[in-house]
């Protein structure tokens, strides 16, 4: 493994102290297979996989100069689905595949929503609230940022 890519997954961790863990699983011949992000106190679902839906605010450093415009409040009864990395947003598992959810679509708790692509890896992000999807906030293959909103899920519903 990588040395550099090593102490840049240390520094992701010492900059967001709301991740617990950053789990790395190698695939065949050494090759990377996924990697799984956990929040600090919530590192496992149901199933015992890591969870890698981020709900914490972004620091305040996002807010410098050039940085996205934040996305409008949202009514109160709406959980936020958040980006928990930097990265490119992938509504689907591969081109020409129908989106894991859209706006209406019904998500149980641990549902992959989306894929976040980030150092060439594919980082599967699931839903840790069970609910309807009222809102899909990224386009397929829009570039996100670490904390930007990417979907609004209605658990009332």
């Amino acid at each position: 493994m990588n040395l550099d890519i090593i102490a840049q997954l240390v520094q992701i961790l010492r900059e967001a102290p709301e991740l617990g863990a950053i789990e790395v699983r190698r695939g065949l011949f050494g090759a990377w297979s996924s990697v799984r992000v956990s929040r600090a106190g919530h590192s496992t679902n149901e199933s015992g996989q890591h969870v890698v839906v981020a709900q914490a605010r972004a620091p305040a450093s996002l807010g410098a100069p050039g940085s996205p415009v934040p996305a409008p409040a949202a009514p109160s009864h709406l959980v936020e689905i958040k980006s928990p990395m930097v990265g490119t947003f992938y509504s689907a598992p591969e081109p020409g595949a129908e989106p894991y959810v859209k706006a209406g679509n019904r998500v149980a708790t641990g549902q992959v929503v989306c894929i976040i692509e980030a150092m060439k890896i594919m980082n599967e992000i699931e839903s840790e609230v069970a609910g309807v999807v009222r809102e899909v906030l990224v386009e397929n293959a829009q570039p996100v940022e670490f904390g930007q909103l990417l979907f609004r899920v209605d658990p009332h519903a």
